[in-house]
């Protein structure tokens, strides 16, 4: 029998979807192990995580045997197992020396089990951050829960969410309903199997299959950058992370000030990419192109989206108007006027500072240099430096810039291009795309 169960509530942190698709499935797997689950499938995004799965009708009748104490054991034991099961001495039998239970399990309608399981699997799930609501129900969930979808084969699976003494349950109860996109097609629908409920989600622009509208996310991106003749820095994080900021994923095309064109890449690419999960965009020869690619969670409907890039490239422009003045303010002060601030930043409550660190690493360096043929003096003067960007105001805001950050203001500072080299690259490799 065909089963669905869909859990709608307020947006869901994108890092958290994933894992809770696949809490969802293995908790559901545990629960529902009496009915034969097979094909269970997991559907995540910003406002629902879902699972589909195909059941038995009803569970097998089962039956079990509870060894209990010997037959010499004393009352007390016998007492006690009596208790523990809650039946009466003649419902027991003598069997090679212990008294011994025959307990039986009659079979059991599917929609019964689930009814009785469901409100313990959603109690107990397992979100590293949750929520409480509406200050009379104990119940949690990662943001408000406001719909619980489960039908099976068609068929709503009655049950509360309340359970044991909480009687609120923000009076929360299964149902048929679900909504499609919160501006495109605002509303709840009612849902009366699997393939109604994709194709009435999809026709309310929600794609809820998450490899689907990653593909879209990705895709589009691509192609705007294309159509522009520009390529995408890569960057699957962001693609991951879009993906789960998004029911419907139109990908648009914005425009970089000139101004802000001599900013380091890595300064802009990191700029978007935290502050506004924006894609950075590369021309044929590699450098930063002007233009930039996002995803939007919303498609105009007159086709004109300049009011939306617009306001995009607005708000870029006040990200850009920070980083500059960070790019400013810390080419102001050399690099090598930074080495003494380190001795305020801990590296390690057993090794010491960070300036304590840097003396350790141009040591280090120094003695190491001859071995690979490189210069002991710019060694030496490269590990010296190499942690001085931390006192910086861009790696303060951007601690993804360290190093990086610390080869440009070198180069700035007239240092040798091997030391500013050395520098800007001693975090790498970052990442298996990284150069080495």
């Amino acid at each position: 029998m065909p089963f669905l169960l869909e859990l709608f509530s307020e947006e869901i942190p994108s890092r958290m979807q994933a894992r809770a698709a696949a809490d969802l499935a293995r908790l559901f797997a545990e629960t529902a192990a009496p009915l034969a689950p097979v094909g269970i499938t997991t559907f995540f995004g910003p406002r629902r995580i879902a699972l589909t799965a195909r059941l038995a009708p009803r569970t097998e009748a089962q039956s079990s045997i509870e060894r209990g104490p010997r037959e010499t054991a004393p009352e007390q034991a016998l007492a006690g197992f009596l208790r523990k099961h809650a039946v009466a001495k003649d419902a027991l039998r003598i069997e090679n020396g212990f008294w011994v239970l025959e307990k039986s399990a009659p079979a059991r309608a599917a929609t019964e089990l689930l009814a009785e399981t469901l409100p313990a699997l959603l109690w107990r799930f397992p979100w590293p951050k949750s929520m409480r609501w509406g200050g009379t129900s104990a119940f949690a969930w990662v943001r408000p829960l406001r719909h619980v979808l489960c039908l099976l084969d068609g068929s709503v699976v009655p049950f509360a969410l309340a359970l044991g003494s909480d009687d609120d349950g923000h009076g929360l109860a299964s149902g048929d309903l679900t909504e499609g996109h919160r501006f495109l097609a605002p509303g709840t629908f009612a849902v009366d199997s699997i393939e109604g409920w994709r194709e009435g989600l999809a026709a309310r622009k929600v794609i809820v299959d998450p490899a689907e509208r990653r593909a879209m996310v990705a895709g589009g991106v691509a192609k705007v950058a294309r159509e522009a003749g520009l390529d995408v820095v890569e960057d699957e994080g962001l693609v991951d992370e879009v993906n789960g900021l998004v029911e419907y994923p139109v990908a648009m095309l914005g425009r970089i000030d000139d101004r802000f064109m001599d900013l380091p890449a890595e300064v802009m690419q990191v700029s978007m990419r935290v502050n506004q999960r924006y894609f950075a965009l590369r021309r044929a020869d590699g450098k930063a192109a002007p233009h930039f690619a996002f995803v939007a969670n919303i498609a105009p409907r007159d086709g004109d989206n300049r009011l939306i890039v617009a306001g995009n490239e607005r708000v870029l422009r006040a990200r850009f108007s920070d980083a500059r003045h960070f790019w400013d303010l810390d080419r102001a002060v050399p690099l090598a006027d930074r080495v003494e601030a380190l001795g305020r930043v801990t590296f390690h409550a057993k090794l010491g500072s960070q300036l304590e660190r840097a003396h350790r690493l141009a040591a280090l360096a120094g003695d190491l240099a001859p071995l690979v043929g490189a210069d002991v003096a710019q060694a030496t003067r490269a590990g010296l430096l190499a942690k001085a960007d931390l006192s910086t105001s861009m790696v303060g805001e951007f601690p993804e810039l360290q190093g990086v950050m610390g080869g440009y203001y070198a180069r700035h500072d007239g240092e040798a291009e091997a030391v500013a080299e050395a520098i800007g690259s001693h975090y790498q490799p970052r990442g298996p795309s990284d150069p080495v």
